[in-house]
């Protein structure tokens, strides 16, 4: 399993130095990313991976409501394998009806995607979690709805921040989920409270380990009170850390 970088979290410093911004992050020891936003910046942003020797194998881009064949094209020229959708509003989650035709748009972008021979993704927060259909998360109900080629990046902290149990949830999902995002704190909807990985409330050792078929695991921050660079340089070094632990104790 890898790790990636979620550029959203980044924003301020890409809006001021894209080209820069990457060549930090290259520099702190990650190998990937994960690209938002991506059309706008395409050529840009390409060509700074490309300096930096870095690549994206997923990117968030809101399918259901941006001009898809756009959003494909400029995944294809990025490298991009899978294209995750990153955001439904909270009031789409709370009827099955509302589930159901979020399932259907993203099986008909899927299949567009195909065209491209990129694969669609989903990616959640806390609101799925605390919707709750016919006995069961919203998503989870709506991960029986989507077609089988699509994948889930689960947010664990987020999930967590719903009420649920992450390794729990990731269980019950099983190798739908190709992605996850890594983030930690107190658990709570204060972005700016969030913590580098192994320093706050969710078990992200567990998490990972709990993600069987999981590809890529994502290091975000939705935002951060400290130096964001140092936040994600620490949590880079803890997850290498415990890796090298645990092959140790393989």
């Amino acid at each position: 399993m890898s790790y990636s970088l979620q550029l959203f979290t980044l924003r301020n410093a890409m809006q001021e130095d894209l080209a820069g911004t990457i060549r930090r992050v290259a520099e702190i020891g990650f190998m990937q990313v994960e690209p938002y936003n991506f059309v706008a910046t395409a050529k840009e942003l390409g060509a700074a991976l490309r300096e930096n020797g870095l690549t994206a194998p997923s990117g968030h881009a809101p399918l259901l409501s941006q001009n898809q064949d756009e959003i494909f094209a400029a995944a294809k020229e990025l490298g991009i394998g899978t294209v995750i959708d990153p955001f439904i509003p909270a009031e789409r989650w709370q009827e099955a009806e509302d589930i159901q035709a979020t399932a259907a748009g993203l099986n008909a972008a899927a299949k567009k995607g195909a065209e491209y021979g990129i694969r669609v993704g989903y990616h959640n927060h806390q609101w799925e979690l605390e919707s709750i259909i016919e006995g069961r998360t919203a998503l989870e109900y709506f991960a029986d709805l989507l077609d089988p080629e699509l994948v889930l990046e689960v947010d664990t902290y987020w999930v967590a921040v719903g009420g649920q149990d992450p390794v729990e949830i990731l269980a019950r999902l099983g190798d739908r989920v190709k992605f996850i995002h890594i983030k930690d704190g107190p658990l709570n909807t204060d972005t700016k409270a969030q913590q580098p990985a192994g320093q706050g409330k969710l078990a992200v050792l567990d998490v990972i380990n709990a993600a069987t078929s999981l590809e890529v695991g994502v290091v975000e921050f939705d935002d951060y009170a400290g130096d964001i660079f140092d936040g994600i340089a620490q949590s880079l070094a803890y997850l290498q850390t415990a890796a090298v632990n645990a092959g140790e104790l393989a």
